[in-house]
């Protein structure tokens, strides 16, 4: 029986490192870098059926109609811009600022031989500012404490665009050996956003008119209703979409069994392009990506009420009465008067 139940905690134990292989490293309880446009958290539970039935809505009937669509589309950026931060320090302004130009020009030398030219360098000056240091001045019953200038420092930044993203690997080392470490972020431009908005617009107005032509074979006359709009569009860039995560760290069994002090090391924070998901999207337009991209999306909604029916007014009939009196005489005639009430 031992060795039976041996062979089943093995397997169990076999089958749960399977699983842990196919999800990855990471784990649910991520931290937040830069998540301000986040429409939603995430596509994976859209595959459980647990979750799938308990966000079933229950629908409830109106003659009040409403067309909402949300397009998106998933467009690579025409241009890049990394920017690299340099600081240098020097004993004079001049010492200081030739050794700055000396590890700039290295960096367009090494840049310019792998087809990245001057005209797509740029420099943007940050800082020159001296350096103090605090020198101590020695009396007979007191010390006396003055700062002092001792050097300076220069910090520039670097902008190097480029359009090719294999061409970023090629940056990074031409920085490098130059000594330049301090990557400060990478921007993505797109030149041809307007025609992006004008491709999602289209798009929904067909959908808008499937869905009026769907609602009026269900017997809906749309001129019957006054419509209401709301619109929106926006743009979100890969740096709002990173999110971290550590990798899963475990304990030591046979440190556990010796009866020895367990050493816990912090694990390394690791980051993930995360982009929008698009359970909530009507038409996405390049859906299937392989690098971070510019997510670019329109929203429509319209609300269609009933015109309210027209009220006929009532005519007005007037009744006239003619009074008329009867007379009778004495002897038995009868004479017909009528009498003026006015």
């Amino acid at each position: 029986m031992k060795t039976i139940y041996l062979t089943l905690g093995l397997l169990l134990l076999f089958n749960i490192d399977i699983s842990a292989q196919h999800r990855g490293n990471y784990n649910e309880i991520t931290q937040d870098i830069s998540r301000q446009n986040i429409l939603s958290s995430g596509n994976a539970k859209i595959y459980n059926p647990t979750v799938q039935q308990q966000v079933t809505k229950i629908l409830y009937p109106s003659n009040v109609l409403t067309v909402d669509v949300k397009a998106l589309q998933n467009a690579g950026a025409t241009t890049y811009t990394a920017i690299f931060n340099v600081s240098q320090m020097g004993p004079s302004a001049e010492i200081t600022n030739q050794l700055m130009k000396e590890r700039i020009d290295s960096i367009k030398y090494r840049l310019n031989a792998k087809g990245i030219t001057q005209k797509n360098i740029a420099i943007d000056v940050i800082s020159f500012i001296p350096i103090y240091e605090v020198e101590v001045t020695k009396k007979l019953f007191s010390k006396t404490y003055t700062e002092v200038p001792k050097g300076f420092e220069l910090q520039q930044n670097v902008h190097i665009q480029f359009t090719k993203t294999n061409q970023f690997e090629s940056i990074l080392e031409a920085c490098a050996q130059s000594e330049v470490y301090n990557l400060v972020k990478v921007d993505y431009y797109i030149e041809n956003i307007q025609d992006v908005y004008k491709n999602l617009q289209d798009e929904l107005l067909k959908l808008i008119e499937e869905k009026k032509a769907y609602y009026k074979v269900l017997g809906f006359n749309m001129s019957d209703y006054n419509v209401a709009i709301a619109d929106d569009k926006y743009c979100y860039f890969p740096k709002d979409f990173y999110q971290s995560y550590q990798a899963y760290n475990s304990t030591s069994v046979e440190a556990l069994e010796k009866k020895k002090g367990v050493t816990t090391v912090k694990k390394q924070t690791s980051y993930y392009y995360q982009p929008l998901t698009y359970e909530n999207y009507d038409v996405v337009i390049n859906p299937s990506i392989l690098e971070p991209v510019v997510q670019i999306g329109i929203n429509i909604k319209l609300v269609f009420t009933p015109k309210p029916k027209e009220q006929k007014p009532t005519p007005i009939v007037e009744t006239k009465i003619d009074h008329k009196y009867y007379v009778i005489s004495p002897n038995g005639t009868i004479d017909v008067k009528e009498l003026n009430t006015k």
